[in-house]
C-alpha cells in the first residue's frame, strides 16, 4: 500500500504541465489546437466549411520550415494543448512558405477567385499571399509569431511561459524585435500581450487586424 501511495505521488509530480520543444508527433494536436482558437481566439469549425485551412495557413508553415522556433505546451501526458511558433525572418520565410509549402496544400486549398466569397476563400486567399507578411513598417521587427492555447488551459501563466521560451530562442539566435498580427475583435488576447510588454505599430490600411512588437530584450520582465 504504501509503494502503491509512493507510485501515485511520482506520478503527479511526473505530470506536471510544461512548455518543451515541439516534436512532429505534435502536429495533429497544434492542426487541432488552431482550429478550435481561430475565430477570434474561438472555435472556428462553426464558421467555415473546411478550418483545415487555419492550421495550413497559420501553424503547418512553421513547424515544417522552422521547428526549431515552436514549442508547446505539454499537458504532463505528453499532449499538446497550446503552442508558440513563428520565424526568426519574415521576409525569408515568405519566400520558403512561396518554393516549399505552398505546393504541399495548393491542391486542397486552390487559390480563390478574386475577390473572395466565402470565409474559407478569405483564409485561402491569404494561404497564396505570403508576400503579405512582408511590410516595409515591420523591418524593424524581423521575426513574427503565432501563439494559441486551448480555451480550458488559458489564463494560468502557461502563455507567459510559452512567450519567454520563444523569445529566448530569438535572443540566442541575436534577432533583435518580433512583431505579430492579431485580429482587433479579439480583445482577450490584446490584453494578454499588453501584459508581455508589446505594443502597436503603425502599419496603413491594416483592415480588422492590429499589429503589435517588441524587442526580445528586458525577458525578465516576463
Amino acid at each position: 500500500m504504501r509503494e502503491r501511495s509512493r507510485q501515485g505521488e511520482d506520478a503527479r509530480h511526473d505530470h506536471a504541465p510544461a512548455v518543451r520543444p515541439y516534436r512532429p508527433g505534435d502536429r495533429p494536436a497544434l492542426d487541432d489546437i488552431c482550429v478550435r482558437t481561430a475565430h477570434h481566439g474561438q472555435d472556428s469549425r462553426p464558421h467555415y466549411a473546411d478550418p483545415g485551412v487555419f492550421p495550413a495557413t497559420f501553424a503547418a508553415p512553421y513547424v515544417h520550415l522552422e521547428p526549431e522556433l515552436a514549442f508547446v505546451l505539454d499537458d504532463g501526458q505528453g499532449q499538446a494543448v497550446g503552442y508558440i511558433l513563428g520565424t526568426a525572418d519574415t521576409e525569408r520565410f515568405a519566400e520558403a512558405f512561396r518554393a516549399t509549402w505552398l505546393p504541399l496544400v495548393a491542391d486542397h486549398y486552390p487559390a480563390p477567385p478574386e475577390p473572395p466569397r466565402t470565409p474559407d476563400e478569405t483564409i485561402a486567399h491569404l494561404l497564396h499571399r505570403p508576400e503579405r507578411m512582408v511590410l516595409p513598417e515591420l523591418a524593424a521587427y524581423p521575426a513574427h509569431l503565432h501563439i494559441d492555447l486551448l480555451p480550458e488551459w488559458q489564463g494560468r501563466g502557461h502563455g507567459r511561459r510559452l512567450m519567454r521560451a520563444f523569445l529566448q530562442a530569438l535572443q540566442g539566435g541575436g534577432v533583435p524585435a518580433v512583431h505579430l498580427a492579431m485580429a482587433t475583435a479579439n480583445t482577450r488576447a490584446r490584453a494578454f500581450y499588453d501584459r508581455m510588454g508589446f505594443h502597436e505599430l503603425d502599419v496603413p490600411g491594416p483592415g480588422s487586424a492590429t499589429y503589435l512588437g517588441r524587442a526580445t530584450t528586458e525577458l525578465d520582465r516576463l
